[in-house]
């Protein structure tokens, strides 16, 4: 028995590793994970060296965790900054640091991937792994019920949560069905959202991820990384990744593209998979009055309920999501850190965090824009 580091996931075949993931997580597929890296949008530049964890038994690939060996904390959306800046302040060593999880991507899944056993083994020889490889701890970001359980019943993670906003199918016949469980007011204010950007004269195609062509991914491209470029920050994705993914999981990507007098102006990027619709990148080429609402919502919304779809998961943060009838709901993180006296100081800012989010999750359903008589 025995841990193994894989410092390029190309290294491991694609049926052995996807035999390992539940079905239905697209984030984590070999196709997914492998694009990231072979498209350049991971790696040393970039302070996300992949360093994925398995374990194996006779020659056999048992258990893994997507890892990754980090220097900052960008592109998480698990907030640390602040107890590396404490760290930093206290002249305690914050990074490196070990990441399970899947880069830029803010949603809930597997992350302890194979047998229970070996999982449980892999998490027992961590402590030491980190120790050996002059890590400062171990994050393990948006984790599902079964990572919940087996990390809980270990005393050294500490558990993290946090809020996101999902919206919910609650078999909704079409759009117009959906307006009618709102108030009111919301209804006639998400209408007239949806009549100011028809009014500009902007129509909406969708495309599959084999029907778009190099050129359209140019333009996908150049829309996401102007979301970047407008804060003056860099984008984490290169353009290659788009077309490696289109190339490797066509079949999950949906890319919707506004339009006006035939010219593209905008797009939204999103994957799906079983029953939700991951809302991922959006992006446009030119100021348009509630372009913003309607590519990602609105548009995600009314596909979602024509193709059957149950969940539409729009990424992390966003009150603004709220008030257009997408959920609050509760994620998880889980973190271990060798420092004592930091682990003991994070231990009490868990402890206040997690009922400040409670509190606020219940607040925030208090303020959804349903009707209370069908809701």
């Amino acid at each position: 028995m025995s841990v193994i580091t894989l410092n390029r996931l190309a290294d491991c075949p694609a049926a052995q590793w996807d035999a390992l993931v539940p079905a239905q997580q697209p984030f984590l597929s070999h196709a997914f994970l492998s694009a990231l890296e072979d498209s350049g949008s991971l790696g040393p530049h970039s302070g996300w060296r992949p360093q994925h964890l398995l374990w194996q038994e006779n020659g056999e690939i048992c258990a893994a965790i997507p890892g990754y060996r980090k220097h900052h904390s960008y592109g998480e959306y698990v907030f640390d900054q602040g107890w590396a800046d404490a760290c930093q302040r206290s002249g305690i060593a914050y990074y490196p640091k070990w990441l399970g999880a899947v880069p830029f991507s803010p949603v809930t899944g597997a992350r302890l991937l194979g047998e229970e056993s070996a999982v449980i083994n892999l998490l027992q020889t961590l402590p030491d792994y980190l120790e050996e490889n002059g890590l400062t701890g171990a994050h393990i970001n948006f984790t599902d019920e079964r990572a919940n359980r087996l990390m809980g019943d270990q005393a050294v993670w500490q558990h993290r949560q946090g809020l996101q906003y999902h919206w919910q199918n609650r078999g909704y016949r079409d759009f117009q069905d959906y307006l009618d469980a709102l108030t009111s007011r919301k209804r006639k204010q998400f209408r007239k959202e949806r009549e100011q950007v028809a009014s500009q004269g902007i129509n909406f195609v969708w495309r599959e991820g084999a029907q778009v062509t190099e050129a359209q991914w140019d333009f996908v491209y150049a829309c996401y990384s102007n979301t970047y470029a407008v804060r003056g920050q860099s984008p984490y994705l290169t353009r290659t990744f788009f077309s490696l993914l289109a190339e490797r999981m066509p079949q999950a990507i949906r890319v919707v593209f506004a339009q006006q007098n035939g010219r593209d102006v905008a797009m939204a990027f999103s994957l799906i998979s079983g029953d939700t619709f991951y809302g991922r990148y959006w992006g446009c080429v030119a100021e348009f009055d509630r372009l913003h609402f309607e590519t990602c919502f609105y548009q995600g919304m009314e596909y979602a309920i024509a193709s059957g779809l149950a969940r539409f998961d729009a990424g992390a943060q966003g009150e603004h999501k709220l008030l257009r009838g997408f959920e609050p709901v509760i994620t998880d993180s889980w973190h271990y850190l060798r420092h004592p006296g930091l682990r003991d100081a994070v231990e009490d800012f868990l402890v206040e965090e997690r009922a400040a989010v409670q509190r606020w999750a219940d607040e925030a359903r208090e303020v959804l824009p349903y009707r209370h008589d069908v809701c």
